[in-house]
C-alpha cells in the first residue's frame, strides 16, 4: 500500500495548527491577523499589520495584534528583524525560508533579504569546529546606502548628503 504524499502546510495553516496545539482559540481576530501577516512577502511593523487587519475586520484590537505577533515569533513562524529601529519589523518569509539574512540600510531603514550558500557552509564548519549545533541563526548586516554616499541621494529616502569627490 502506498501513501499519497501530502503538500507541506502553508505558514498560515501551521500558525492555526500551532494555536490549536497551544490551546489558543482561533478567533476571527487572530485568523484575520494571521491571514494578513502571511498574505504579504514584505516586512511589516505591528502598526502596519494592525492597519491592514482593521481594513478586513474593524474589530481587530491592537493588543491582539501584539499578542498574535509574539505568539507567531515564539512558534518560529515569523522573525523580528531590524532590531534597533523605532519599530521592529516582522519577516513573513521566515516560515518558508528560515535560512536567509538581511541587509538593513542605516540611511533609509530598507531591509533587503539575501541567501548565500557559502555562508551556510561556513556556518556549518564554524559551529562544528567549536562543538555547537545551531538552533537558530539570525544574520543581519547593517550597511550604508551606496547610492546615498556616491550620488548624494538615496532612492528610498529624501535625505541628501554631499557626494564623495571622485579623484
Amino acid at each position: 500500500m502506498t501513501s499519497t504524499p501530502t503538500a507541506p502546510l502553508t505558514p498560515q495553516a501551521r500558525a492555526y495548527e500551532s494555536m490549536r496545539t497551544q490551546g489558543l482559540r482561533l478567533t476571527s481576530q487572530r485568523k484575520t491577523i494571521t491571514e494578513v501577516a502571511f498574505g504579504t512577502r514584505e516586512h511589516f511593523t505591528a502598526e502596519s499589520l494592525l492597519t491592514r487587519s482593521r481594513r478586513r475586520d474593524s474589530k481587530v484590537s491592537r493588543a491582539t495584534v501584539y499578542r498574535t505577533l509574539s505568539f507567531l515569533v515564539r512558534a518560529g513562524l515569523l522573525r523580528q528583524v531590524g532590531i534597533g529601529q523605532s519599530s521592529p519589523l516582522y519577516d513573513p518569509n521566515f516560515a518558508d525560508h528560515p535560512r536567509h539574512g538581511h541587509f538593513v540600510c542605516v540611511d533609509c531603514q530598507k531591509i533587503v533579504e539575501f541567501h548565500d550558500h557559502c555562508l551556510d557552509v561556513r556556518e556549518s564548519i564554524v559551529t562544528k569546529d567549536h562543538g555547537f549545533s545551531p538552533k537558530r541563526v539570525n544574520l543581519q548586516i547593517e550597511a550604508t546606502c551606496d547610492a546615498l554616499r556616491e550620488n548624494g541621494v538615496c532612492p528610498r529616502n529624501s535625505r541628501a548628503v554631499q557626494p564623495k569627490s571622485k579623484k
